[in-house]
Order: C-alpha cells, then sequence, then structure tokens
C-alpha cells in the first residue's frame, strides 16, 4: 500500500544526494533510511557497520552468491 507522505525540504535534499551517491531513487533512498532505523531502533546493541554488512549479506545468499560450509573434520 503506497502512502504520501510530507517531508521536510532540507531532509529530501539530502536524501536526494546519498541517493545519487548510492545510486537509488530519492524515494528508495529514504525507504532504506527508515529500514536501517528500525533495525537499529530494534537492536541497539548492533553497531551499523554490522546492520549494514548483515543486509548486504542476505542479498548475495539471495542472489546466489555464497557457497555453502562444508565442515573439514570429523564431528565430536
Amino acid at each position: 500500500m503506497a502512502t504520501s507522505v510530507r517531508l521536510d525540504d532540507t531532509f529530501v535534499t539530502q536524501a536526494k544526494v546519498y541517493a545519487e551517491a548510492e545510486n537509488r531513487s530519492v524515494p528508495k533512498q529514504i525507504e532504506y533510511w527508515a529500514k536501517i532505523g528500525q533495525i537499529m531502533i530494534d537492536n541497539p546493541d548492533l553497531s551499523y557497520e554490522f546492520v549494514r554488512e548483515s543486509l548486504l549479506a542476505v542479498q548475495e545468499a539471495n542472489q546466489g552468491l555464497v557457497t555453502p560450509y562444508v565442515r573439514r573434520t570429523k564431528k565430536d
């Protein structure tokens, strides 16, 4: 469901700068910030870098860009 939201012009300008730098549309940049913010609020002990790398790892797995772990030693 799409919802229209009024945002401060300064905020949108900042989002545009980041969006262009990260090859996203302005709405997708704002969605990204909202997603990161929600994760950070839900997990205050995690660092931003850990959250960002975790999101990247999930996408790599979804795209089939990972190899499965194979144990090389016998389990006791």
